[in-house]
């Protein structure tokens, strides 16, 4: 079967849930946020140019009827009180511009129109320049050029208005961030808890508090882990039932076999029975190791603990070489299944490359592994997983003529997890298998 392709990514999302989470929501709230702010400037644009043409019609009205009224020789000292920001007067002719109006340019020159009236017929021109610029040109009563000069301008922002905003979008940030963080936590905490998933009934469960929908997901993980221990206790009673009333026929088969004449049949019923007894003490084996976390965990010297593994096979003449700090590795595990995985690795180390390296290393984060190391005939790539499935043999070299059942490595592999670590096997270069396990952390 081949391997199933990896969900394809889509372009510029990120890859975490609570990443995507959190874009999406504040890009929502800021386009909001953006929109809100849009719409209450277009309403301060338009309140402010209503009540800058109500301002200019009526000031200009006033005005023109003053300058019509005075003599021409003080016009002039006038024209400093009458102007105002955004328009006022000048005396003469003006500027020369062009007839072009924009809308805004027509909408302003309708007002004037309106403040003169018939009296006072003028024309309305724009002034080319960087910014829009009109001018009004008229004629008063004795005859005189007087131009209306307007600049129209929104009034600035307040100087505060940009700090607002950006206190308002930090706080967008923090509020998503908030809210995406109180709605992932149970998923993470959910995560955790399969990642630690302990079958034994000790094993604290996941606490089922919070809103209805986490609560009732930490309810079913609760039942389904103990859904899970129950079935496997039964597997053991039943495998253990078995076992045991197993013991008595093969055991009478045994003496009775012992009991024949010499023959090449005694021979190879005794060669059965004996892998009838193994079979079933290593299907009892691997049953038991799912509960291998029952063992108490105790503190160890991981340097001392394989020293003393390695002396007892060097002292029965077996090839194993160990390669340790010089400092000692002291941690807090479950000694009993140690010793089972680094014999069972050990032992297949020997039967298929003839000898045994050991290494303990220290990796990052505090982890300590072991590593076994043969230069035997290794295990095809595409079949060093499936070695870790219970029964499973390799057809060449490693079968059960070599005295396995297929059920070492699976017990193994329980084993190193209900040790919150993990096995990993690799080809070495060269030739050979090298097994790492992960066995803890420093304690």
């Amino acid at each position: 079967m081949e391997p199933a392709a990896p969900p394809r990514r889509r372009l510029g999302m990120p890859r975490t849930l609570g990443s995507r989470l959190f874009l999406i929501l504040l890009a929502g709230l800021a386009l909001a946020h953006i929109l809100s702010f849009g719409v209450l400037f277009m309403e301060r644009y338009m309140a402010a140019r209503a009540v800058m043409l109500d301002t200019l019609e009526n000031d200009v009205a006033t005005s023109v009827a003053i300058l019509d009224r005075l003599p021409a020789s003080e016009r002039a000292g006038w024209i400093g009180p009458l102007q105002r920001a955004t328009y006022g007067y000048v005396i003469g002719d003006g500027l020369a511009g062009v007839p072009e109006l924009s809308p805004r340019a027509q909408e302003i020159a309708g007002k004037i129109r309106d403040a003169l009236g018939t009296r006072y017929p003028f024309r309305m021109e724009s002034i080319p320049g960087p910014r829009e610029h009109l001018q009004a040109h008229l004629q008063l009563s004795d005859g005189s050029a007087l131009a209306v000069d307007i600049k129209p301008a929104m009034k600035p922002l307040t100087q505060w208005l940009p700090y607002v905003l950006a206190a308002q979008l930090l706080v967008l940030v923090l509020c998503s961030w908030f809210a995406v963080r109180l709605a992932l936590r149970p998923l993470a905490d959910l995560a955790d808890a399969a990642d630690r998933l302990d079958l034994s009934k000790s094993a604290p469960p996941l606490k089922e508090d919070g809103p209805v929908e986490v609560a009732h997901a930490a309810t079913a993980f609760n039942a389904m882990r103990e859904r899970i221990s129950d079935y496997l206790q039964e597997r053991v009673q039943i495998l253990a039932a078995v076992s045991h009333d197993l013991q008595t026929p093969i055991t009478r088969m045994r003496l009775r076999a012992e009991m024949a004449e010499e023959s090449v049949g005694r021979d190879k019923l005794m060669s059965d029975l004996a892998e009838i007894e193994r079979l079933v003490q290593e299907g009892i084996a691997y049953a038991r190791s799912a509960h291998g976390s029952t063992e108490a965990p105790v503190r160890i010297d991981l340097v001392s603990f394989l020293e003393s593994m390695v002396f007892d096979y060097q002292d029965t003449g077996r090839a194993v070489a160990l390669s340790a700090p010089v400092s000692a590795l002291a941690l807090v595990t479950r000694s009993q299944a140690l010793r089972r995985i680094l014999t069972n690795l050990i032992d297949n180390a020997l039967k298929f490359g003839g000898a045994a390296e050991v290494e303990a290393r220290l990796l990052e984060g505090g982890r300590v592994a072991v590593f076994v190391r043969d230069r035997g005939p290794g295990i095809p790539q595409e079949q060093l997983q499936a070695v870790f499935q219970p029964f499973f043999r390799l057809e060449s070299s490693r079968n059960r003529g070599t005295g396995g059942t297929g059920l070492g490595l699976a017990i193994a592999q329980q084993l190193a997890l209900a040790l919150d670590g993990g096995l990993v096997l690799s080809n070495r270069e060269g030739g050979g298998l090298e097994a790492e396990l992960v066995v803890g952390s420093l304690g």
